[in-house]
């Protein structure tokens, strides 16, 4: 068995695994490749049995989403490192060592991301990770490159191996030992955001999250919910609040969570205006599914928290005030 598995997960993704597997399977021949399917309907595994032999086929009984659907493929593979990778990322020559030498010379480091470029825009970070994730004290996820829509062109500002708060699950490398000791993503997220929550109960466990930009990747984004989606408003908005339920430290978790649920509502009404009346209704219907799950998410909290967690503050009003 190779240390590292690196593992796409796909649900209908035939078109996008035509374009950047050849990629996937030049560059990462020292490592083993997976594809775990979430039921797919299309005949992608078909394409992968007829072109890629060599890539191993883990098959679930029904579409989980990006959270419970990684749980449950990722159950069926031993390798010491996981990589989890979305089907619409073209990785680069020597993507992989970077990140292995980072692990191999801390070994408190629970996980690693590399530096994420957009591939329609190639001199600029892309949304989902750019340079490192990082939090500010009201919960809202930022990047080092990309803040809110803002994205950053590449100057060589970024170029460094440093820690940060949480690595994007687009390119996701992880120790399966970390991985499971937190029982893994939480499914109830389905997408959006689980890999910060995963993030953050490691940092709270003790564990480090780093970047790299020794490793590059170039990320198409929206390939299974874009942008304009009201579905990945519901699912942003709802596991946003989950997330810091979770993971907030007490007694800060009630000021913070009610001061958001008062900036939900302004984002909701922005929508409305913006995108139309779908996107102010994912909000309120994200509102009632997180009080309904708050009991159960509430049990999930770990016995302490980082009183510290954020670095920056109140990042939403310096951003739309400038």
């Amino acid at each position: 068995m190779k240390r590292l598995a690196v593992v796409i997960l796909n649900w209908n993704g035939k078109s996008w695994l035509e374009k950047f597997l050849p990629t996937v399977v030049e560059h990462s021949k020292n490592s083993d490749i997976y594809i775990i399917d979430n039921a797919s309907t299309d005949d992608s595994l078909d394409f992968i049995k007829q072109n890629y032999p060599e890539i191993k086929i883990i098959v679930n009984n029904k579409n989980y989403g990006f959270a419970g659907g990684y749980n449950e493929g990722l159950k069926k593979i031993n390798n010491e490192f996981y990589c989890l990778l979305n089907s619409d990322v073209e990785v680069t020559e020597n993507w992989i060592d970077p990140v292995i030498a980072l692990f191999d010379k801390d070994q408190n480091i629970a996980a690693v991301q590399p530096k994420i470029k957009s591939y329609h825009n190639r001199d600029h970070f892309e949304f989902a990770g750019a340079a490192g994730g990082l939090i500010d004290n009201l919960g809202y996820p930022y990047c080092r490159g990309r803040v809110f829509d803002h994205l950053e062109k590449d100057l060589g500002q970024f170029d460094d191996e440093t820690e940060i708060f949480w690595a994007s699950g687009c390119a996701l490398f992880i120790r399966s030992k970390d991985f499971w000791d937190q029982k893994g993503f939480d499914a109830r997220f389905f997408a959006h955001q689980e890999e910060i929550d995963l993030c953050w109960r490691l940092i709270n466990s003790g564990r480090k999250i780093f970047y790299t930009y020794k490793s590059e990747v170039y990320h198409v984004g929206g390939g299974t919910l874009n942008k304009q989606s009201p579905q990945k408003t519901y699912l942003n908005f709802r596991n946003n609040l989950s997330m810091m339920l979770k993971n907030l430290p007490f007694p800060q978790v009630f000021f913070i969570i009610f001061i958001r649920l008062c900036l939900d509502g302004l984002a909701g009404l922005h929508f409305w205006k913006q995108m139309g009346f779908s996107h102010l209704w994912a909000v309120v219907r994200a509102h009632f599914a997180f009080y309904g799950q708050a009991l159960q998410t509430w049990k999930l909290r770990q016995k302490s928290q980082k009183k510290k967690f954020y670095n920056n503050k109140y990042l939403i009003f310096k951003h739309f005030l400038k």
